[in-house]
């Protein structure tokens, strides 16, 4: 592994731990849909709450990658995907250098593996 990709793995990681505070975090409404179930606003937070601690908890293999950008979980007997991307600050186009925080934003999006 590089430095770089060292770099961008652990800038990942602090983006799926909720420690990136200009990171974004995206479910998409069929993930959430699914997830929630029909019980309202209530059970869509609580669904938000174990997704998030399920991909905190996650434990990457070989096939996920050396940045640790993306992963396949399953979440309450659902399978769930996550993708962190790389955009500049205004998330207008791809950043230039993903191992530079500074010139980067983080988006991570969660889906269903049907969404992607």
């Amino acid at each position: 592994m590089t430095d770089q990709t060292f770099r961008i793995a652990m800038l990942n990681d602090r983006c799926r731990q909720g420690f990136d505070r200009s990171a974004r975090v995206v479910i998409t409404a069929a993930c959430l849909a699914t997830l929630a179930g029909e019980d309202g606003t209530a059970s869509e937070i609580l669904a938000q709450a174990e997704v998030m601690a399920a991909i905190r908890r996650y434990v990457f293999k070989p096939e996920d990658g050396c940045e640790r950008a993306r992963g396949d979980l399953v979440v309450a007997g659902h399978a769930v995907r996550f993708t962190i991307d790389y955009y500049d600050l205004s998330l207008e186009w791809g950043s230039e250098d993903p191992a530079d925080p500074l010139a980067t934003t983080r988006v991570m999006t969660i889906m269903l593996p049907s969404d992607d």
